[in-house]
């Protein structure tokens, strides 16, 4: 198992999701940010069941890091409640993860 994490958030426009991308990569919150999109999400919401054209955002970064791209996503977001789940990285190629690590502010 590594300390590393892959942060998934979702956003309602192209714009929203490159200008969180840009805004952790730039403060080295995330070592890279990939955008994929548009993607189809089906959800419940406020009692009902919605369905969306959404983008989606994995960063890359380290689990101790999760409570400050948290709050840089918080802080973008336009969503009331924005979607920002981690994955364990449990293994990776020595050589990616440490240039991940090397990326990321201390």
């Amino acid at each position: 198992m590594t300390d590393f994490v892959q942060i998934a958030t979702t956003s309602a426009t192209e714009q929203q999701a490159e200008q969180i991308a840009q805004a952790l990569v730039d403060e080295r919150l995330a070592a890279c940010v990939q955008i994929l999109g548009p993607i189809r999400s089906i959800y419940r919401w406020q009692e009902k069941v919605e369905q969306a054209a959404e983008w989606l955002c994995v960063a890359k970064t380290r689990r101790s890091l999760f409570g400050d791209v948290e709050a840089k996503i918080r802080d973008l977001h336009s969503y009331e409640c924005p979607e920002i789940v981690a994955t364990p990285i449990v293994d990776g190629s020595k050589a990616y993860l440490d240039w991940l690590d090397n990326q990321l502010t201390d």
